[in-house]
């Protein structure tokens, strides 16, 4: 256990911060099921329109550095990809 004034306050801000960026995580992945949802139905339209809607959301996670910027990328290029793969 924390021995110090700052180090407790450490640990409660660590609870805080791990439960945003808990919350934050669980967004970006919503987001890519929601393309990979529409790519898997068949529907090209709504494929681009989802993954449009939802690229922005990918890189306001990378830039608050929840996950790497190459991941995001990485997520975006084959995201991408699935959709132009698309008939």
């Amino acid at each position: 256990m924390a021995n110090t004034a700052q180090a407790r306050k450490r640990a409660r801000q660590a609870v805080a911060v791990n439960a945003h960026n808990s919350s934050l995580r669980s967004t970006l992945r919503t987001a890519i099921k929601k393309v990979v949802k529409a790519v898997e139905g068949g529907d090209k339209a709504a494929a681009t329109a989802a993954f449009a809607a939802n690229v922005s959301i990918i890189d306001r996670i990378a830039d608050k550095k929840i996950i790497h910027k190459n991941k995001a990328a990485r997520h975006k290029s084959r995201l991408s990809a699935a959709i132009k793969a698309m008939a």
